[in-house]
């Protein structure tokens, strides 16, 4: 067995109760301790996608017993794509959390992200129905810890309702995944797939059952109307370098859907067929519109950038639920565009907060007003979809591959509309905070002070804003920069992805140990 599968899980987990226990009163020592970890989490994945890259398929059996009996981690080009994407976007959070000095008004901040990381990259990786709601039970206490960390009143109260909500998608995991161990005997992902195609078709109605759960379950995680009102609130007034985090977290619930409707109920499968496809199409157009009519309407930074994230994942799931190998692809890529761009734009929200406030109104121009509306103006055109970043190669490749739906033309008009109406959102906000504070009838230049004579004391120089934040934002437009320049080799890979998901048999026969 290839151990290195195991590492992204362990090595967090190792490292988080260790913040806690040893270093818990040194932050300078916990932020070494984090960033190398997270560093390490970025070499390691890179390597283990370098192996899945062929199309090899790995399994590591915890304990060393075979599946479905215990429990496996997976390897293959789908779950090595997350778990890198995860790592490098938990570098940049973990390098700006730092450089602002957000890890620094609340307790335990590096401990929880750990967590965090353990959480998600876990989820990426298992092959386990039941361990898939494991790690989702892990990632959300370490989210709600995140979201509170700093304090506050809207804070505390955004957390509790972040939490009733996922607590109601757990509870339905809980269902959904009884529901299928009653009619299948087994909760390997796997296995699972063998036991549904297998089952006869009089006792397919609790199977449905299970499926529709878990189809909801994931709804809920990737913020798809109407089951999406946690998201604006929890994201606009958590740390938004801690939203920028949670960027991947609604990718986990898409991710689940292509794990567990391309394996497990797959296109092959009768009696889920067109489950996928019937009801997400249509909440995904809804939530892409929404998510635009909101980015429109917002009137705090914060709220702008969740409901852009919204707007994302509607894009994203109308890919998913056209459900053909070529809209996966599509699907595929565009997750790692959408997490780049909305994490990078949370973190220009955070730098325009620190030092202008949360309201979208003029105000007096801020410190470093030309380098952060350069950011905002580039972070924009990624988000809404122009030419020339991956936004625009992301949701024409979606587009293309929605030709032969039967609703083409109206994925084609929800898609460019919202575009058309984010854009003009992210213009009219980028135009308040960067050009009409310039030009604000109410606000007025100090008059100039008299230089000091050579016998006064010397005048207080102002203290540099730090660099290290500005420097995690250009890390992450660096990612949508190679994500466009690179669009070839990604498509060839994301292409490839979407190949071995509808073709599992790799897959089953390396974790149920088949001979072909």
């Amino acid at each position: 067995m290839n151990h290195w599968i195991i590492a992204p899980v362990v090595l967090p987990a190792v490292v988080a109760p260790f913040i806690i226990m040893v270093i818990r009163f040194h932050l300078d020592l916990q932020r070494i301790f984090s960033l190398a970890t997270t560093v390490a989490l970025c070499a390691i994945s890179l390597m283990l996608m370098s192996q899945a890259a062929g199309g090899t398929v790995q399994v590591y059996e915890l304990g060393d017993w075979p599946a479905p009996f215990g429990i496996v981690l997976v390897l293959d080009r789908l779950s090595a794509l997350m778990i890198v994407l995860t790592s490098l976007l938990a570098l940049a959070v973990n390098l700006y959390a730092i450089g602002s000095g957000w890890d620094a008004r609340g307790r335990h901040f590096h401990a929880l992200f750990q967590f965090q990381l353990m959480g998600v990259l876990g989820a990426f990786l298992t092959g386990d129905a039941f361990n898939l709601f494991v790690f989702f039970e892990v990632l959300l206490i370490a989210s709600y810890g995140l979201m509170i960390h700093g304090g506050g009143k809207r804070r505390l109260q955004a957390g509790v309702q972040y939490v009733v909500y996922n607590l109601l998608g757990s509870t339905l995991f809980l269902f959904a995944l009884g529901t299928l161990y009653a009619v299948t005997g087994t909760l390997n992902m796997a296995d699972l797939a063998v036991r549904v195609a297998e089952l006869p078709a009089e006792e397919t109605a609790l199977l449905r059952v299970g499926a529709v759960l878990l189809l909801l379950v994931f709804a809920i995680k990737a913020a798809v109307l109407p089951l999406h009102f946690w998201l604006p609130a929890s994201y606009a007034n958590a740390p938004l370098p801690v939203a920028a985090l949670f960027a991947i977290m609604t990718k986990v619930g898409a991710y689940a859907i292509l794990r567990m409707y391309t394996l497990v109920f797959g296109p092959d499968v009768s009696v889920t067929q067109g489950l996928v496809g019937d009801w997400l199409l249509p909440a995904a157009l809804l939530t892409l519109a929404v998510g635009s009519i909101g980015v429109l309407g917002a009137r705090e930074i914060g709220r702008l950038m969740a409901f852009a994230a919204i707007a994302s994942m509607g894009t994203l799931l109308v890919a998913i639920s056209l459900f053909n190998p070529q809209a996966t692809a599509a699907a595929v890529y565009y997750i790692v565009h959408s997490t780049f761009a909305a994490a990078l734009m949370f973190l220009i929200a955070d730098l325009v907060m620190e030092r202008r406030g949360g309201e979208i109104i003029a105000q007096r121009p801020m410190p470093q007003t030309g380098l952060i509306a350069a950011l905002f103006f580039t972070g924009s055109i990624a988000v809404a979809g122009m030419p020339p970043l991956s936004g625009f190669l992301g949701k024409l490749l979606v587009m293309d591959a929605a030709r032969d739906s039967d609703q083409v033309w109206l994925i084609w008009a929800v898609i460019l509309i919202s575009s058309l109406v984010t854009i003009v959102g992210l213009a009219r906000a980028g135009s308040i905070l960067f050009w009409e504070s310039h030009d604000a009838a109410h606000v007025r230049e100090p008059e100039p002070e008299p230089e000091p004579h050579e016998d006064e004391a010397e005048v207080e120089i102002a203290p540099k804003a730090p660099a290290l934040p500005i420097v995690a934002c250009f890390l992450l437009l660096g990612g949508l920069v190679a994500l466009t320049v690179f669009a070839g080799p990604m498509m060839d890979y994301a292409s490839a992805t979407a190949a071995q998901l509808f073709a599992p048999v790799d897959y089953l026969d390396t974790v149920l140990r088949r001979t072909p």
